[in-house]
């Protein structure tokens, strides 16, 4: 069962849609991410598609996030380029999110049906890599 949390951030939606428009061009760079930090900061990123793979805007945000000094996140949001809206996280994006930031929300959705969802709903009986590592003492 999924539990969902009412509040939307538009104001992060509206921020990776903005940088979807302005920075994504061509095959390269399709979607952006914004994902808002505990502190209230926004932080976006683009994917960085090759043929041999790439990375998603979502972990694109990880590392522009740390770059920034930002190691939590609270929500994320990735939007497509050429007005496609909201686009939800792809399977690896979503384990490697809860691997992160396990409290973390995505906003997820179309139109009027956008809404807010805990990462752990997007992955029930997940695999929690954190709980499978070694301790380091």
């Amino acid at each position: 069962m999924t539990t969902q949390i009412q509040q939307v951030d538009h104001e992060l939606i509206q921020a990776a849609a903005q940088v979807a428009r302005t920075r994504c061009r061509g095959d390269n760079h399709t979607m952006a991410a914004a994902g808002r930090a505990g502190d209230g900061r926004i932080v976006t990123a683009v994917n960085a598609y090759h043929f041999t793979g790439g990375p998603c805007a979502e972990l694109v945000l990880i590392g522009a996030a740390a770059a920034q000094g930002v190691y939590e996140l609270d929500t994320i949001v990735a939007v497509g380029d050429r007005d496609r809206g909201v686009v939800p996280p792809c399977g690896r994006c979503r384990q490697a999110l809860l691997d992160y930031f396990p409290t973390l929300k995505v906003i997820v959705g179309e139109g009027d049906r956008t809404r807010t969802v805990h990462i752990a709903d997007l992955l029930p009986e997940t695999y929690v890599w954190a709980d499978h590592q070694l301790d380091a003492d």
